[in-house]
């Protein structure tokens, strides 16, 4: 199914408003011609001067239809937009879900302004589709159809003449126009896609590049692609000026046409000269249909190539899938990785190489090793943000790919070096963990996290905002929230990914006493590069290259639970 059809079956739950606004459309295109029939007789019929009695009734008309197309033209645009606006925050909705299970492992493949853009502009792009795609050449096939009785009904030779002009302008040329637009419409999104990636780049960045001097640099390649889009803007300006200009003359050779063959018929008495003006007038006003028809077909083509690129990303297969069939989550919460291997693009070399061991139900283990060991991907997995090609990650046993995505990860908790915080206030992003906590479960967890001064230093409290990505607080603040997140959660399962990295030594030891209440009895893992803040762990295993190694921690664990057994 190609991406226009499919546009068309998503707007399908919309239907009705879809037809009512064609037909309000039609309507108001319809007082339009009326009005104009209706005063070229009323002129011609009052030149005769004939009792104001004999004109009423056309008085009347020409009033009614000129209050019906007001009214109709408001009614029109109201439902079109209305239902434009439903269908718009529908196509957002479904696109958001579409691309949540490609998250992250999918969407890392992409630049976060390229991502960006699918998600607006080129959603945004489709509001044309529903309004100046999808109703006007239905509208016009009406008005056409009206127009060419009213004119067959003196002489068929006028509605074969209307009817052919009305072709070489609402389809000959808006096909040309098409065919015209389409490479500057395929370029034009394209560009645009780069150019809100490139700007995204250089504001995030923006420190570094004017700290390197780059400036002038990033300026140079973003007006290029600013050059390149208005250079398909203006293609796309000529192709659609071009038609403007030929749908009028079009119109105003089948007023013109019909005018000269209507000009014998009333000489030879076969039709009143009353009706001389009415019948070219009728005609030209029934172009008022067609002439947007040739910007339908160029916002045909920027729809369709918008939804080609929507389309691109949501037909990519997830690369973790929900089982067909899940088993519930069980009440024993140990940790097995057996034989897992692991890398993250098919050319890569293995991230994790035959990995295996076991986190009992209430142990607390740790893993450290260097920077690019392979330690957080042992999160991805046991999270399942990726899924490992070889091996099982098993949790009460089970594969984890034996449970939903969903409850799988309810009971995984998971503080890490760089925790993401909104660009909202302290309360929002405490309460993503638990979105109905209360005030006194906040001040608990904050306690906890050791950020009581931070709270006492904030005028506002919990209701601070905290800039986008916790612009406002410390690398060690962002670290605490996470904590304090994790703390909300209350998950059976705990994960520490470098959790305390960015703290001074006194910090990160009361925060380590202070978190130790709630550890205790979970199932916890620990992951450090360095040896600090692991004290507690039962057992430390050293991931190297991918790969367990028994280090003499491990060791001296296992000859003291020997001895105990002994």
């Amino acid at each position: 199914m190609n991406a226009t059809a499919r546009l068309w079956k998503l707007m399908l739950p919309f239907r009705w408003w879809i037809a009512l606004a064609v037909l309000l459309s039609f309507g108001t295109l319809g007082a339009g011609v009326g009005l104009m029939a209706m005063s070229a007789y009323l002129i011609s019929k009052a030149a005769l001067a004939p009792q104001f009695a004999d004109i009423a009734v056309i008085v009347t008309a020409v009033r009614f239809f000129a209050i019906a197309r007001a009214a109709l033209r408001y009614a029109e645009r109201y439902v079109s937009h209305l239902a434009t606006f439903r269908i718009l925050t529908r196509l957002r909705v479904w696109f958001y879900v579409t691309i949540e299970p490609l998250a992250p492992a999918r969407l890392q493949q992409l630049h976060s302004g390229d991502l960006f853009t699918r998600i607006s502009a080129d959603i945004e792009t489709l509001e044309n589709f529903y309004v100046r795609v999808v109703v006007p050449p239905l509208a016009a096939a009406l008005v056409a159809a009206l127009a060419s009785v009213i004119l067959g009904a003196f002489d068929v030779r006028f509605a074969f003449a209307l009817i052919l002009f009305l072709i070489l302008t609402g389809i000959v040329l808006p096909l040309l126009t098409q065919r015209l637009s389409r490479t500057p419409t395929e370029h034009l999104i394209r560009t645009r896609a780069e150019l809100n990636a490139v700007l995204t780049d250089e504001i995030q960045g923006i420190a570094d590049v004017i700290a390197f001097g780059q400036a002038e640099n990033f300026r140079a390649r973003t007006r290029r692609l600013n050059d390149e889009l208005d250079r398909a803007q203006l293609q796309l300006a000529n192709a659609r000026g071009m038609a403007n200009a030929l749908a009028v003359l079009f119109a105003a050779l089948a007023g013109l046409t019909i005018l000269l063959l209507a000009i014998p018929l009333v000489s030879d008495g076969q039709i009143d000269g009353v009706f001389l003006a009415l019948l070219p007038l009728t005609a030209i006003a029934s172009f008022e249909a067609v002439q947007p028809l040739g910007a339908a077909f160029q916002h045909r083509e920027a729809s369709r190539a918008a939804a080609e690129r929507l389309f691109e990303l949501i037909d990519a297969p997830p690369l973790v899938q929900e089982p067909a069939q899940f088993i519930e989550m069980p009440h024993n919460y140990s940790i097995e990785f057996r034989g897992v291997s692991f890398r993250y693009a098919p050319d890569e070399e293995l991230v994790l190489d035959d990995v295996s061991f076991k986190i009992r139900e209430g142990e607390r283990i740790a893993i450290v090793g260097a920077s690019g060991a392979g330690k957080s991907t042992l999160v991805n997995l046991l999270v399942r943000f990726w899924d490992a090609q070889a091996g099982q990650v098993c949790v009460g046993g089970n594969d984890v790919r034996a449970y939903r995505t969903e409850d799988l990860r309810k009971h995984i908790g998971v503080a890490s070096q760089h925790p993401y915080l909104f660009n909202g206030t302290l309360r929002d992003n405490l309460l993503l963990a638990k979105g109905d906590a209360t005030d006194q479960a906040l001040d608990a967890a904050c306690h906890v996290a050791q950020l009581g001064e931070l709270l006492a230093s904030l005028p506002l409290g919990y209701d601070t905002l905290v800039g986008e990505n916790g612009l406002k607080l410390s690398g060690g603040e962002r670290q605490r929230i996470a904590i304090a997140r994790l703390l909300l959660k209350n998950a059976p399962f705990v994960i520490l990914d470098e959790a305390t990295a960015n703290l001074d030594a006194l910090t990160e030891q009361k925060l380590l006493n202070s978190l130790e209440s709630f550890l205790r009895g979970r199932t916890v893992l620990i992951i450090s590069h360095r040896r600090a803040g692991i004290q507690n762990a039962g057992r430390v295993l050293t991931l190297e290259r991918g790969q367990i190694k028994v280090s003499a921690e491990q060791r001296v664990s296992d000859m003291r639970s020997a001895i105990s057994v002994a």
